[in-house]
């Protein structure tokens, strides 16, 4: 889609948001804020959390809300009603972060398209968690990406790219808050080009290079987070980072006979050995005071962050001053 145009007047561009969490808020408090005509907002509909199923907002519904923009949250986005609402708002153009997977009647819409922002350097890492994987996988760069929809999920014409590089004791939530920052500045750019018709979006195809493998960021479950033990340091580290602070590697303690299992969420790690340990991956080493070492395929890595199930977050040596590992006691 290439928009070989005249200048549109940017409040006379009319542009609906969809989004649900933090991450699509500063994309959308970006446009507000640099005054364009945002006139409606899409979000999931409130969801009860908790024990006491409390029903709660979206981060994106609580600011539209705030600065009083029309808001819908259909639980269908083929809903007749819906897209007869969506219709009457006639965008010219709709924007996308962190929200679902949206039907053709929706993206083809309107006149200047469907953009999404994904945070990554697409074609890498499609699907719903690239941060995530980009950090299990132990990558060393990562980026945004805007790109228009089209009929498979993540692989539309890309428009612009922007890559930044991966501090090596970052973690998941530390780059989220990077990369929601980067591409709400490039949902910005994008925006304005395609104001200004100098859009040359270009098919994601001619980003690959000869002999690459494209890697996916698929949906993390719970199994995805449980830590193999006779995986390398480095793999197991990756993992921890990659998944802190949400939703947290895990293991669980091997009971003792006729006690239970604990589990464990693992939020930090380090790698303190390349010696190969004689020990079963697994094996925890500790003084039960300051420090707690878990033997894995090639060596030891150090937990420094931890939480018990039912219990805080907490330092290591602040965890052993109340919890005592028994001699033997083994991570599965």
């Amino acid at each position: 889609m290439n928009n070989h145009m005249k200048t549109t007047p940017k409040e006379s561009l009319r542009i609906v948001f969809m989004g649900t969490p933090d991450f699509a808020v500063e994309s959308l408090s970006a446009l507000v804020e640099e005054g364009y005509n945002v006139v409606g907002v899409i979000t999931m509909p409130d969801k009860a959390v908790g024990r006491g199923y409390k029903m709660q907002s979206s981060p994106v519904k609580q600011y539209a809300e705030g600065k009083g923009i029309t808001l819908l949250q259909p639980a269908s986005l083929k809903d007749p009603l819906f897209l007869d609402e969506l219709r009457s708002l006639k965008a010219d153009l709709q924007i996308v972060v962190a929200f679902r997977m949206l039907p053709e009647v929706v993206w083809n819409m309107p006149p200047l398209g469907t953009f999404n922002l994904h945070a990554s350097l697409l074609p890498q890492y499609r699907g719903a968690a690239p941060i995530n994987w980009a950090l299990i996988n132990g990558e060393n760069k990562t980026g945004v990406t805007t790109f228009f929809l089209s009929h498979e999920i993540d692989t539309g014409r890309i428009i612009f790219r922007e890559e930044t590089t991966i501090g090596e004791e970052e973690n998941a939530g530390a780059l989220h808050d990077r990369l929601m920052k980067m591409g709400a500045s490039l949902v910005i750019r994008t925006v304005e080009a395609i104001r200004r018709g100098k859009v040359a979006d270009i098919p994601q195809s001619e980003l690959c290079k000869e002999e690459e493998i494209l890697k996916s960021a698929p949906k993390i479950f719970r199994e995805t987070c449980r830590i193999n033990w006779s995986s390398s340091a480095r793999e197991v580290r990756n993992l921890i980072r990659g998944l802190s602070p949400y939703p947290a590697a895990w293991t669980e303690l091997l009971p003792k006979q006729g006690s239970e299992s604990l589990r464990f969420k693992l939020f930090a790690s380090e790698k303190i050995s390349q010696k190969r340990s004689e020990l079963p991956p697994g094996s925890i080493c500790t003084d039960n005071r300051s420090y707690l070492d878990v033997a894995v395929g090639d060596g030891f890595v150090r937990i420094s962050d931890l939480q018990l199930q039912g219990k805080k977050r907490m330092k290591t040596s602040d965890f052993l001053n109340g919890f005592s590992f028994p001699e033997d006691a083994c991570f599965s």
